[in-house]
């Protein structure tokens, strides 16, 4: 890593660490004066992950000082639910909506309604079709994050022994997308012998993907391994392990945030987990809808958004962009990041 993105690395952190304190402000409510009002829609309220992707909004906002962010989603994790509320953030006139899709072709209808409508829509973190979007933010490139869901449950196992994969819903556009870039790191020679044996779906709700989890313990005697690519599915199916009494037989892997998998590093059910900053992923989504807005940037493949502390974002191919790649997080830092995120 050079000195250059340490440094980055650094700032980031620190932006983290004063944003960890910020009590969340109410639904809808100003930052700042001003008309500039950007929504975020979430998969669905009350997941770790999408609060800390809010409090970058909120810090976001807070930087360009004539914004407010509406910090929305459904209690489903459905696209039908997320169609309902993008309807109502269009009747409310706002300037930017900035979503992470739940089905990315269920979605496009109505946000093409959005951008017909002059409402700068982008997608993040899960994509809606290029048709209903001007742009797409990933928050990492999805080849690094396939590959290294892989690598790190190989290297738990010394690449051996039976692994499942607990996804979130069939239709999620990142998850499936992953699972895909698992396959192709999964069919080089050096994974021969840790073989995949199960995709089971948890639809991002805790309860449905530690009964997932359960099943797949039961159904699979020798399982060694799972990877879970979703914050939601990872703490559960970690708990299930714990519950189950097979800590250090069987080991979660996958996406996760640092405070929510704390206990399971510390009790054995996790030895390696990755994720990228959610709070920066937040911040980002943000300022791009903002530069959207304001006419500083396009978001057409080829160019680039200023995204604040975040630095240039380039836009690729598909008008897709990529943050940043993820970190891994075993108990040598746990408990460090656990405090931030």
């Amino acid at each position: 890593m050079s000195h250059q993105q340490s440094r980055r690395d650094a700032l980031k952190l620190l932006a983290a660490t004063a944003l960890a304190g910020a009590a969340p402000l109410p639904f809808g409510q100003a930052q700042a004066a001003g008309n500039l009002r950007i929504a975020m829609v979430v998969k669905a309220l009350g997941i770790g992950f999408f609060d800390a992707c809010r409090d970058g909004g909120q810090e976001a906002v807070k930087e360009l000082g004539n914004a407010e962010l509406i910090y929305t989603g459904p209690t489903a994790t459905t696209g039908e639910a997320q169609i309902q509320v993008i309807d109502g953030l269009i009747a409310q006139k706002v300037n930017a909506i900035a979503v992470s899709a739940n089905d990315p072709d269920a979605l496009v209808p109505v946000c093409k309604k959005a951008l017909q409508r002059g409402i700068k829509v982008i997608s993040f973190d899960s994509a809606v079709g290029p048709a209903g979007r001007i742009m797409h933010l990933n928050p990492s490139n999805n080849d690094l994050i396939g590959s290294k869901c892989v690598q790190m449950i190989a290297g738990t196992l010394h690449n051996e022994g039976e692994v499942a994969i607990l996804s979130a819903t069939t239709t999620s556009t990142n998850q499936n997308t992953w699972i895909e870039k698992m396959k192709v790191e999964w069919a080089k020679p050096d994974y021969a012998k840790m073989k995949l044996v199960a995709t089971v779906y948890g639809d991002d709700l805790a309860d449905k993907s530690y009964r997932e989890t359960v099943a797949l313990l039961k159904a699979h005697p020798n399982l060694k391994g799972i990877i879970a690519p979703t914050s939601v599915g990872i703490v559960a199916a970690a708990k299930a392990v714990v519950d189950n009494g097979l800590v250090g037989k069987v080991y979660v892997s996958g996406l996760g945030l640092p405070s929510e998998m704390k206990a399971a590093v510390l009790a054995g059910a996790t030895d390696t987990f990755a994720i990228w900053n959610p709070i920066d992923l937040g911040y980002t989504a943000t300022m791009i809808a903002a530069a959207l807005v304001k006419g500083e940037a396009t978001g057409k493949a080829g160019t680039v958004v200023k995204a604040g502390r975040m630095g240039d974002i380039k836009i690729g191919e598909g008008n897709e962009a990529a943050m940043a790649d993820p970190f891994t997080f075993d108990k040598t830092n746990i408990e460090k990041f656990s405090k931030i995120f």
